[in-house]
């Protein structure tokens, strides 16, 4: 621990012996106190003092005591902080999701700075608002190296919002560790670039895999399946994805089309599947027309024996709340669930601490789909500058790639094109959903992991249409 500089009192002018004898007292008391025991600050007696004491003594009583109770980890903070800086959608389409991340590293700041804060010097987040537009995102990670000079930088949130800042951190050869981006360094291959995204190394049918997965295991075994996707990026790599996973099951599809992404009235596209008659509908959208979805299945009274796969926004609690028991039945992909088997070390404090403050921070109550990826997106850089101690980016990209890592989403390694080693990804099924309230999904009962099996939680509900039961 640092200790306090010996000439501190010897810069005061004193102006008389009595006040040499308080500060004479004083400081051998901070001494005592900061190399034995705090305890030994009762000890102090100025039993020599008579008369008042000037305000340049008081001053410097006052600051060699609050010295004595600096504690250890903030005291062996020295020197300029340790700037770290990225772009986050804090507004936008992005924007519910991305205060919720921002929050997760805020957190994390304060709980290194507590800690001592990173080699020694205490940590510094800068962040801006890309506002979910691609076209911020290069001028902000400039402004981040050339202005604002972070020794740092991390990656924002979603795929179109990371691709547009690779080229910045290619040029500038920078550890760029992005979060919930898929496939982003499929066309970039940069070494030095990790996605914090349970997705692994095979990014498009980690999305509906286990979907498929836990669909041919039913008895009967499902035969057809239609695929619906939202005519956008994400809709259009993750049904790429689906018809992989179906083609390997030996599923026919027997419809498989694509919707306008803005479509408000889903019910004439249930209607056109429904007249095909699948086992397996999957859908993959985005969260406007996912509550859309949903909503026309149930308007429609279309009950396949299993419907979900990849849809965005299912995992947000405003969302969940909006849609409450007309969940019930759907199996949708999530990236964490406080089920026994993902209580990871660290994991349940640091969500008592962020629901604790989602309130009055105006982010998702629960933080379940953000919040641990975000914190742990921190916990791999602040890992691998410990390990090396270093902030150098060639060797902090050399021992991410290498090496695996302690966080709160359990261990991460990382493997191909900077992806996870191996895809965590869940297939969540809705339960027993009766009302619309926040409690209704704080208890995760209602959110049963059906897989991965090494995360299991509980059972599938199948077909569809005996989990929609009300009576169930």
């Amino acid at each position: 621990m640092a200790m306090p500089e010996p000439a501190a009192s010897a810069n005061v002018v004193l102006s008389n012996r009595s006040e040499i004898d308080v500060i004479l007292t004083v400081t051998a008391a901070v001494v005592v106190s900061i190399g034995l025991v705090g305890s030994h600050m009762s000890q102090v007696k100025i039993r020599r003092f008579s008369g008042a004491l000037s305000s340049s003594t008081l001053f410097a009583i006052s600051a060699l005591l609050a010295g004595a109770f600096v504690p250890a980890s903030a005291a062996a903070q020295t020197g300029e902080p340790v700037k770290i800086g990225y772009s986050m959608a804090l507004t936008g389409g992005l924007g519910p999701n991305g205060r919720s991340a921002v929050l997760a590293h805020k957190i994390w700041e304060e709980d290194t700075n507590a800690k001592g804060g990173l080699l020694g010097r205490p940590v510094k987040l800068i962040y801006y608002d890309d506002q979910t537009n691609p076209a911020t995102v290069p001028g902000i990670y400039g402004k981040l190296l050339d202005v604002d000079k972070v020794d740092l930088i991390i990656g924002p949130y979603g795929t179109n919002l990371l691709a547009p800042a690779m080229p910045i951190a290619m040029q500038r050869k920078k550890v760029f560790i992005g979060l919930l981006g898929t496939a982003v360094n499929s066309t970039f291959n940069y070494p030095n670039y990790f996605g914090m995204i349970p997705t692994g190394p095979d990014p498009k049918p980690s999305f509906t895999k286990g979907f498929v997965d836990v669909a041919v295991r039913q008895n009967p075994k499902p035969q057809t399946v239609a695929i619906v996707a939202a005519d956008a990026e994400f809709g259009l790599y993750t049904s790429e994805g689906a018809r992989e996973n179906v083609k390997a099951a030996g599923l026919t599809v027997v419809y498989d089309r694509r919707y306008p992404p803005a479509t408000t009235d889903l019910a004439p596209v249930v209607r056109a599947i429904a007249e095909t008659n699948p086992d397996l509908v999957i859908v993959c959208s985005y969260p406007p027309d996912s509550v859309a979805m949903v909503r026309a299945v149930n308007e429609v009274g279309f009950k396949p024996k299993m419907i979900g796969g990849a849809m965005v926004g299912l995992q947000s609690t405003a969302i969940k709340t909006r849609l409450g028991p007309l969940l019930n039945g759907w199996t949708n992909y999530d990236n964490w669930l406080p089920v026994p088997k993902m209580q990871f070390a660290g994991v349940d404090d640091l969500m008592k601490k962020y629901q604790a403050r989602a309130a009055v921070e105006g982010v998702d109550a629960l933080g379940y789909y953000m919040v641990p990826w975000a914190y742990a997106q921190l916990q791999v850089l602040q890992q691998a500058a410990v390990a090396t101690n270093s902030l150098d980016d060639s060797k902090l990209g050399d021992y991410i790639r290498a090496n695996t890592f302690k966080t709160v989403v359990g261990d991460v390694k990382f493997g191909a094109n900077g992806d996870l080693a191996q895809s965590r990804m869940l297939q969540v099924q809705f339960q027993n959903v009766k009302r619309n309230d926040i409690a209704q999904f704080k208890d995760i009962s209602t959110q049963v992991v059906v897989a991965p099996g090494e995360y299991e939680s509980g059972k599938l509900i199948y077909p569809y249409e005996k989990a929609f039961a009300p009576s169930h």
